[in-house]
């Protein structure tokens, strides 16, 4: 399906249309060759394959045995008691915008072992969506098509220094409880990639990950800070764009601490899993080490991403961390992104998410070993230290973090957020070293407000409808709020027409007019939304469960009944040409009228409301 290339006269309309199914199937057949040589494949031809690519089924449960006569790790298909790992996917996304992956491993086999198998069973019962997703999002990264070849060497040799030194202070720290948990996480990617190469095999010493492989899934934040870190040409980073709004919300009457949070990427980044984890690790490698505090985990997340990316967490420890991104403008700090004496975000923020009981302990763990990519402001709630009806507390509740390359600033916000009643987040460095070292300065002296702390388009609309939030639907209503037809803070006043999708809570960017005039390049016409919402409470978080919605907002501008956000049902805007993304539902601006899902993390299935 292609979208509609308005005013353009018959024979070319069919000339396009020709031209890019035939480059589909050339895809298709470039990939799985790709994949096949790269990062392992599916073996395409004995699968089912619809006009999005390949069909998952509806559910799918396996479990990960090993072999006590060999001592090989092997797949079979539903639950079995004895299962190193098993996991169960529950495909929805079709009808909710979402599918659901649970998975657990089991404490009687060791830590490495888990890891390892998780990552397999993962892979076994995604395959298809991992496919797809890969497809979308990263297939010409680096090749087989047209790309930078300086670049991409560059990058290789990054990672694979990266990783090398990685094994070595593995190898150096074998009694750390940190080491042990960034090998954990290495070993459950290694897992992964293996299941989906139909290669398992356990290592039992030092381990490859390959650089170009899945390892790329991983990186879909990192690479954000790493294309101008090695001087890019060809950069995807956009002036201005944002990527993601927070909310957090005290009640009145503190009776309630709401946590909200909205993705903001661009449309082919919209195969969504939400992931229900439950590890048996120990802290450290000592065989009577208590079990990690953050072992349970529930997040929203992608197919093949071992993380949430968003990002969102429900953590077993009491905690719940989202971040939004920051970034950096200040070419000068690129010096500091270095493959050694490094850990790149994304394992980082999977380490703290482990280890970490409070506020304090995360952003200790989280700024060891600053990468200076993925550059976020991180909010830790600790929903242990927060009384429903008590007062401040003073601490504890709230931490925030800002990261940027050489630097992390860390403080605790409780008393801010119990003055204010919220804090919100929304793409633009808090603190004031941050925002100054970061290069933000130059930026408000060109284009003004829009880039400034306390007088953007999002900070003005959460100060002034965040009073409006007095329970979970009122949330969803302002973390979905798009007016951009009406709203005076949507005004855009150097752009032609002033009205402007960008500037909302949720934005929808594709609405822009391609033929307008705008002053960077955040606010053009692009396949760039805010494309979920995810909300918790604290009786919520306690029960690991999250009220989720799928897709671009709708908003006033397409009808949306606020109180039911819709799942996914959603295509390009006009103008943009482009085929839809794999596996993605695919009517524009339609919608189901349904509740927002509530998945339960203890079944493997999840209804709506």
């Amino acid at each position: 399906m292609v979208a509609p290339m308005y005013g353009s006269p018959g024979g070319r309309l069919a000339r396009a249309l020709t031209r890019a199914l035939a480059l589909a199937l050339v895809l298709a057949l470039l990939v799985g060759l790709f994949l096949s040589g790269l990062t392992g494949a599916i073996p395409i031809s004995g699968r089912q394959w619809g006009p999005d690519g390949p069909v998952p089924p509806a559910s799918r449960s396996r479990s990960v045995l090993l072999d006590a006569e060999t001592g090989q790790l092997r797949l079979v298909d539903g639950r079995h008691p004895d299962a190193v790992a098993w996991a169960n996917l529950t495909n929805a996304i079709r009808e909710t915008g979402w599918a659901f992956l649970e998975l657990r491993t089991n404490g009687r086999y060791n830590d490495s072992l888990q890891a390892y198998a998780a990552g397999v069973v993962e892979a076994a019962v995604s395959e298809e969506l991992i496919y797809m997703h890969w497809v979308n999002t990263v297939v010409n990264y680096c090749g087989p098509f047209e790309y930078e070849v300086g670049y991409c060497e560059k990058l290789k040799n990054f990672l694979e220094t990266n990783l090398e030194w990685m094994q070595e202070q593995m190898q150096r720290n074998k009694g750390s409880a940190y080491w042990h948990q960034v090998r954990l996480t290495l070993l459950q990617l290694k897992g992964l990639e293996d299941s989906y190469e139909s290669s398992v095999t356990f290592p039992t010493g030092r381990f490859t990950i390959k650089p170009l492989g899945f390892l790329l899934l991983q990186l879909a934040g990192d690479l954000g800070d790493l294309e101008p870190a090695l001087n890019k040409t060809k950069s995807k980073h956009v002036m201005g764009s944002g990527s993601c709004s927070a909310l957090i919300k005290l009640l009145p009457g503190q009776s309630d601490l709401l946590i909200a949070h909205n993705t903001w990427s661009s449309y082919q980044n919209m195969l969504r899993i939400i992931k229900k984890y439950w590890f048996q690790f120990r802290e450290d490698p000592q065989v009577n080490s208590p079990l990690a505090p953050g072992n349970k985990l529930v997040f929203s997340s992608y197919p093949g991403t071992l993380f949430s990316c968003d990002d969102f967490y429900i953590v077993g420890s009491g905690l719940v961390t989202l971040e939004t991104t920051i970034g950096n403008r200040n070419p000068a700090l690129w010096k500091y992104v270095q493959p050694k004496d490094s850990v790149l975000e994304w394992v980082r923020n999977v380490v703290a998410n482990r280890l970490a009981l409070d506020g304090d302990a995360w952003a200790d763990i989280f700024q060891k070993f600053n990468s200076g990519t993925y550059n976020n402001q991180w909010m830790i709630v600790d929903y242990k230290a927060f009384v429903p009806g008590g007062p401040s507390p003073r601490s504890r509740v709230l931490t925030v973090l800002e990261q940027i390359p050489g630097m992390v600033v860390v403080a605790d916000k409780t008393s801010e957020l119990y003055q204010k009643t919220y804090w919100a987040s929304y793409n633009i460095p808090y603190f004031e070293s941050v925002f100054n070292a970061s290069g933000m300065q130059a930026l408000v002296a060109q284009y003004g407000d829009w880039f400034s702390y306390d007088r953007s388009p999002r900070a003005q609309i959460f100060r002034r409808n965040q009073s409006l939030v007095h329970d979970l639907d009122s949330m969803i209503r302002l973390m979905r709020y798009n007016d951009f037809l009406h709203d005076p803070l949507s005004l855009c006043k150097a752009c032609s027409p002033q009205a402007n999708a960008e500037n909302a809570i949720s934005a929808r960017s594709d609405l822009n007019p391609a033929n307008g005039s705008y002053p960077f390049q955040a606010l053009q016409q692009r396949s760039h939304g805010g494309i979920d919402v995810k909300v918790t409470s604290m009786a919520l978080a306690k029960a690991f469960q999250l009220v989720a919605a799928s897709g671009p907002t709708r908003g006033p501008v397409f009808g949306e009944t606020l109180l039911q956000p819709s799942p996914a049902l959603f295509g390009y805007g006009p103008g943009e040409g482009q085929a839809r993304p794999l596996g993605e539902p695919g009517l524009r601006g339609e919608g189901t009228g349904r509740r927002p899902q509530t998945p339960s993390p203890l079944s493997p299935s999840s209804r709506p409301h």
